[in-house]
């Protein structure tokens, strides 16, 4: 998962840098830069966890933060039926496998 966590963060980032530029763009391609990379430290960070309470609180803020990366890719100006488009499509999958995924560790440590 850290792998592909941080593969994540790496092709939002990719993404990003191919967006048109515009003030909304930079503005929420911040906010999505942020939120991806978050998934993947997180997910590290709940790796060493001190005790299961700071596992479970680590995995439910990689979640919010998949989440949260799902929302800025789909109101980011990508061009319609382009590339980019194809691109933030995949991207909005991965981060919605990435919710169910942390979200089906949730259920096992409960």
């Amino acid at each position: 998962m850290e792998d592909r966590t941080l593969a994540f963060a790496r092709n939002v980032r990719g993404f990003v840098r191919g967006l048109k530029r515009s003030l909304s763009n930079t503005e929420d391609g911040k906010q999505l830069i942020r939120a991806s990379g978050s998934v993947g430290a997180n997910y590290i960070e709940a790796n060493e966890a001190l005790s299961k309470k700071d596992f479970v609180m680590r995995i439910k803020i990689c979640r919010k933060e998949a989440k949260e990366a799902r929302y800025w890719l789909r109101l980011v100006d990508a061009d319609e039926g382009g590339q980019s488009s194809r691109i933030r499509e995949e991207l909005i999958r991965e981060s919605t496998e990435l919710m169910n995924i942390f979200g089906a560790i949730l259920e096992k440590s409960r």
